[in-house]
């Protein structure tokens, strides 16, 4: 087996536990709706079609989605300041909140299917876990490195996604 049958395997494995735990939740809310959330957390307030190509859907969808999130009080929008015709989005605290909420009942969702791995299995998964979110340039949320305390069940820190004012106007 080459390693791109085992990340091409890996890939599949986390979308199909991916999809049974979004099941097991019994959400209505779709996952691009957590996506969404997901994206403006770690990437901050984004432009309209910024945020389409983030997640890889049309800039139509994207309008649809985030006139929803808006609606529900997910996500704030304001016109750019250099071009009023651009929308820039930004999560707001109640999203934020909600996203947690979510990311919470995923992880219960997850467990019952994963809870029969070993200690062994458990440090391969952390291990790649954190070899592939450096290589995508990911890092854990109120993280600046990946020296988490493994044994630790706690939250991430919410620091990152809670920006100050003067974060919340830089616009990419």
């Amino acid at each position: 087996m080459t390693r791109d049958d085992d990340l091409q395997r890996l890939l599949l494995a986390v979308h199909a536990l991916t999809r049974v735990a979004a099941l097991d939740t019994n959400s209505d809310a779709p996952a691009a709706q957590w996506r969404t959330l997901t994206l403006l957390r770690d990437h901050g307030p984004q432009r309209l079609g910024d945020l389409a190509t983030l997640s890889r859907v049309t800039q139509p969808g994207m309008t649809r989605l985030i006139r929803q999130m808006d609606a529900a009080g997910l996500v704030s929008r304001r016109s750019h300041p250099a071009d009023s015709r651009v929308s820039v989005v930004a999560a707001t605290e109640d999203g934020l909140d909600a996203l947690e909420r979510w990311y919470e009942l995923f992880r219960s969702a997850l467990a019952p299917h994963v809870a029969d791995l070993s200690d062994a299995e458990w440090e391969a998964v952390r291990t790649s876990a954190s070899a592939l979110s450096r290589q995508v340039g990911m890092v854990p949320v109120g993280s600046n490195d990946f020296t988490e305390n493994p044994d630790d069940d706690a939250p991430a820190s919410r620091g990152a996604a809670r920006r100050s004012e003067e974060e919340r106007e830089v616009v990419r």
